[in-house]
This record gives structure tokens, sequence and C-alpha cells, in this order.
């Protein structure tokens, strides 16, 4: 029962974070982060979220879909991208990490796919 109950704690907060990035309110998320262990953002839509100056260090992107969210300047080597769907994002100036090609990064932002990492 214990286990349910950090979940939906879990999804709330997640809920809380995704809905603060679509509002452009990436300081406010930041501070959340800061006082927020073990966070993910596994399966969140963010959608057309700027997430420019985000506090990502080992964040869990996976599956998670980013299409057109601005990710600029972004490092994001410590994060889980698997999964993750890219299309349309804005990537200039982003680490990602050495896990995925560039070849695999062009073709989620390009097409869409799901980022497979190398192994």
């Amino acid at each position: 029962k214990g286990w349910v109950m950090e979940e939906a704690a879990h999804n709330t907060i997640k809920e809380n974070i995704c809905s603060l990035l679509q509002d452009d309110r990436v300081e406010d998320v930041n501070a959340i982060l800061a006082e927020t262990d073990d966070c993910s953002l596994a399966d969140a839509n963010l959608r057309s979220a700027n997430l420019q100056g985000l506090h990502v260090d080992g964040l869990d992107f996976s599956n998670a879909y980013l299409r057109s969210a601005n990710i600029k300047g972004l490092d994001m080597r410590t994060c889980s991208l698997e999964g993750a769907s890219l299309h349309g994002a804005q990537i200039a100036g982003t680490y990602f990490p050495a896990e995925l090609s560039p070849e695999e990064i062009l073709l989620s932002v390009t097409n869409g796919t799901r980022l497979r990492y190398r192994r």
C-alpha cells in the first residue's frame, strides 16, 4: 500500500512539473527539483515546453514526448533519453548522452523516431 501512495505522489509531482514547464516557469521547476529526491520525467508530455535553464542533471526523460520542445544548451549527458521523441525540438548546443549517435538524434528530430541507445 505504501508504494501506491509513493507512486501517486510521484505522479502528482511529475504532472505539476510538466504543467509548470508548459507555462515557461523553469525557475519554479528548478526549485521543486532542488527539494525532490529521485524525480523522474519518464513518459512525460513536454510538447512545445521551454526547458532552457532547467537543471536536468541525472533526470530520467525515458519515453518522454519532447516534440517541438526547446532544449537548447542543456547538458543532458547524465540523463536517460532512451525511447524519447524529439521531433522538431530545438537542440542547438545541447549535449547528449554518449550512447546516442548523432544519426539517431537527427532521425528523432526530423522524423520523430524514438531514441535508441547504442549497446
